[in-house]
């Protein structure tokens, strides 16, 4: 698989008000206790029920000439550096993915930080640890104290410095796209929630949506790097999924409105090779969500329908994430459920012809 986004606990420093998930937040005492513990629990299996390898055939290569390539897990938070979930989840995250792959074929670890928390250390000890590049995605207007380009232009400076005298690069690959391989690391990269960047249109998510900031229009759809597109297509170029702390995976970042299937259950590969061939998430996998239902009898113009709403301030809002996630609240809860079933029973069967072939 060329991507996949981890996001390994829900603590963070900040309460940003654009935010696309209310659980990014500021936890104390027995709180964050709670998700520290959720983080650590889980994260063994669910990086155990990753991919045997990360790596990806790029068929955007020439003809003849499509190559395996290392692929990349981003792991992200909330912030993935505080202090209580640095050693505790993040560095033992990337020590047993780094065993993982080693030996067969690798993986590009890309840590997301606000990077507030940088300092010299901490960016020693991810590069102790083999992080491939190091990625501050806090460079725009909605976090407090980095208003304006004077601030977000010292804040860069300030930690571009520090991050070359440790030998790092700056990437020269947009966050909006897809961060190549083909750089030697490690790098480092800044994005933000601007109006050209990776989530300028603000996702319909979280406290995004609280605050009616979403921007994103009826055009906007899943055909796009960390929307579905591709997801389903693991073995090459283009596919991502993202992952939450307690092991559910979704198509895109945005995360539709039900997980496909849990990481401390089940293997990744299952999970995704079981919904090939279903009409909705075939839909997701070409970037067009908006003929999901055509088998259930939505047809586009009843998908659109499905996709107006009002903001919480009242104006009138159109999205396909809308009408996503109420194609998914309406129709494939029991679909998903039939899916992991069977995939259960197909293990089961597996395990038992494997006893009476050991047995015989």
């Amino acid at each position: 698989m060329e991507s996949i986004y981890y996001v390994m606990a829900w603590a963070c420093h900040r309460r940003c008000k654009h935010c696309y998930e209310d659980r990014f937040r500021p936890y104390v005492r027995k709180a964050l206790d709670d998700v520290v513990g959720q983080a650590v629990r889980n994260a063994a299996r669910i990086v155990d029920h990753f991919p045997e390898r990360m790596t990806y055939i790029d068929l955007a290569e020439g003809p003849g000439q499509h190559s395996e390539k290392v692929g990349r897990i981003i792991l992200s938070g909330g912030e993935a550096l505080l202090d209580g979930v640095r050693e505790a989840v993040t560095y033992p995250v990337i020590e047993r993915l780094q065993a993982r792959y080693r030996a067969v074929g690798g993986v590009n670890i890309i840590v997301q930080t606000t990077g507030d928390l940088l300092d010299d250390r901490i960016v020693g000890e991810l590069l102790e640890r083999g992080v491939y590049m190091i990625s501050v995605a806090s460079v725009d207007d909605f976090h407090v104290g980095m208003e304006g380009p004077e601030k977000q232009r010292a804040f860069v400076d300030r930690l571009t410095t520090q991050f070359q005298c440790h030998g790092m690069r700056a990437s020269g690959v947009s966050a909006a796209t897809r961060n190549g391989d083909e750089e030697a690391g490690p790098l480092f990269g800044f994005f933000g929630a601007t109006p050209d960047n990776w989530i300028g249109k603000l996702w319909p998510r979280g406290r995004a949506w609280a605050n009616s900031l979403p921007r994103g229009s009826i055009a906007d759809n899943c055909n796009r790097w960390s929307g579905g597109l591709n997801f389903l297509h693991h073995r090459y170029n283009g596919s991502e999924v993202s992952v939450e702390p307690d092991g559910s995976v979704y198509p895109c970042c945005v995360k539709t409105a039900l997980p496909l299937g849990n990481l401390t259950e089940e293997p990744l590969l299952e999970i995704l090779d079981s919904l090939v061939g279903v009409p909705a998430y075939e839909a997701i996998n070409l970037g067009q969500p908006q003929i999901m239902g055509l088998s259930e009898g939505w047809d586009e113009a009843r998908f659109i329908e499905a996709s107006s709403t009002t903001l919480p301030d009242g104006r009138p809002y159109e999205n396909l994430c809308i009408g996503c996630d109420r194609f998914h609240r309406e129709h494939l809860g029991p679909l998903l459920a039939a899916a992991k079933a069977k995939r259960l029973a197909e293990r089961q069967r597996a395990a038992r012809a494997s006893a009476e072939h050991h047995l015989a």
